[in-house]
């Protein structure tokens, strides 16, 4: 039997255990964040997305991630801080993680595979990599850094039907 998204789990900014499978029937939008990052506004338009959508079953998904030029080396406190101050943010965040390479979040190696990047990159490459889950748990979309979430309004809604 194929691994499938819902079977992931990851562990949320406050450290709780979170299950996948319980974000079931929803469109999901997954994001490895970072504070200092050339890409951090983004935090407001992903902000944006999340209150303009999460009633007809939008969630938003971010996970810290430190590899990238260590634009992340905040602990998940001062993490949770940064965005709520700066952004606004209060989207479900999840603990800091590993998005490439041996010890990339299994979660993170399912996207990659699931949805290669241009010329069939698999691995990420940079922080505000983007990958669109629909409500059966199938990727449909994955989204380079430069592209603003704003501009992935039409596929979300496309996605949420």
């Amino acid at each position: 039997m194929s691994v499938r998204f819902h079977d992931f789990e990851a562990v949320g900014i406050d450290g709780r255990p979170v299950r996948l499978a319980d974000y079931r029937g929803r469109v999901l939008l997954l994001v490895n964040t970072a504070s200092a990052c050339g890409f951090t506004p983004q935090f407001a338009g992903l902000e944006q997305l999340w209150q303009r959508y999460r009633e007809r079953g939008l969630v938003v998904l971010g996970f810290p991630c430190n590899q990238f030029g260590a634009q992340d080396p905040g602990s998940e406190a001062e993490i949770t801080g940064f965005c709520q101050r700066n952004y606004g943010v209060s989207f479900p965040m999840m603990a800091k993680v590993e998005v490439k390479g041996p010890g990339a979040h299994p979660l993170w190696r399912w996207l990659s595979e699931e949805k290669p990047g241009v010329l069939g990159t698999r691995a990420v490459k940079w922080n505000f990599t983007k990958f669109l889950v629909g409500r059966d748990g199938r990727v449909l979309g994955r989204y380079a850094p430069m592209h603003r979430p704003e501009a992935l309004a039409r596929d979300i809604e496309a996605a949420l039907g």
